[in-house]
């Protein structure tokens, strides 16, 4: 008995942008993968504030995603200026603190670490030492629009954008490679990178959303979201980058995942005592699951929703190590 002959059917990908966007470009070259993928949520209260509940994804914090700023592998979202990363549009000062503590940075940072130094910088900030009132605001920033709660544009500062990205983007050939110069520093001397860098800076690729919300009893909560910068957390002009790295299999090769990778960044977000409960969750989850492969369980599927980068990472890493093998 011969078995009927079915054809096969192929399903288009559904890349989550316009067809005719780089976005969709960029995810059908295969160098970044599409943006929609199931997402596995923990949920938990304050332990400090009964009024606050934080909601975290777990797919995000458990993938193995690393910044490639400054490497070959980091294509920048401006296919034009690589070098840059995602620095090509200078970064928006959240408050008077933010501002602050640049400019304390900016203050102790030595000039090699700062490719694009301006000139005027010593004097104002000699100005300033001394008691007086320089004319000018930082040499480092300049005033822009952002749009305010109601929509509406509104004054802001931002970083300055110097040769086509941040005046902080050092790039290829300087002596502490390209990259963020307030990164680079604070990293060689232990610095807190969330205090030495703007906010909007060092939250990436983590994304704080804060809302208000009325229970079904009639209280009022605080529901703090922690989750992943995607492409669409940049507004309408996320899907105009020519690459971006949340969902390419290169950026998900680091050895740890993200909730302990970036401790510092989450312990910022959410407070010390919220980050342990975050820590001892994901942990035991690591245990459960090294336990089952020790026992020689192998499931046909990945633990819980695994991000799909990591996961394709991880099954790169596994065929080139088999066919080097074979070549052995």
């Amino acid at each position: 008995m011969n078995c009927p002959q079915t054809e096969s059917v192929s399903r288009p990908v559904q890349l989550g942008f316009p067809a005719s966007s780089p976005a969709a470009a960029s995810i059908r070259a295969g160098t970044e993968l599409p943006p929609d993928f199931p997402r596995e949520w923990f949920e938990f209260t304050d332990p400090n504030d009964p009024e606050h509940v934080f909601s975290i994804d777990l797919t995000w914090l458990e993938s193995h995603y690393s910044c490639q700023f400054g490497t070959g592998t980091c294509q920048g979202i401006d296919a034009d200026s690589p070098d840059v990363g995602c620095c090509v549009h200078g970064a928006f000062l959240c408050d008077e603190e933010d501002r602050e503590q640049l400019l304390d940075a900016v203050s102790r940072m030595p000039a090699d670490f700062w490719q694009l130094r301006p000139d005027g910088v010593d004097d104002w900030l000699r100005e300033c030492a001394e008691g007086g009132e320089p004319g000018t605001i930082e040499p480092w920033l300049e005033w822009d629009e952002l749009d305010g709660d109601d929509g509406e544009p509104e004054p802001a500062l931002k970083t300055v954008v110097t040769n086509g990205a941040c005046i902080f983007a050092n790039r290829a050939g300087w002596a502490t490679g390209a990259g963020c110069a307030l990164h680079q520093w604070g990293a060689a001397t232990g610095e807190d990178l969330t205090v030495v860098k703007p906010e909007v800076c060092w939250q990436l690729p983590l994304r704080r959303l804060e809302d208000w919300e009325d229970r079904g009893d009639g209280t009022e909560i605080l529901r703090t979201t922690i989750t992943e910068y995607t492409r669409r957390g940049w507004g309408e002009g996320g899907e105009d980058f020519d690459w971006y790295c949340t969902t390419s299999p290169a950026c998900h090769t680091s050895s740890q995942p993200v909730w302990l990778s970036h401790r510092q960044e989450l312990i910022a977000l959410m407070g010390e005592d919220s980050y342990a409960i975050l820590a001892g969750h994901c942990g035991a989850r690591r245990a459960a699951v090294d336990a089952l492969r020790d026992s020689g369980f192998t499931p046909d599927t990945p633990f819980g929703s695994p991000h799909p980068a990591t996961v394709a990472a991880r099954r790169e890493a596994a065929e080139g190590e088999s066919r080097q093998s074979s070549n052995l």
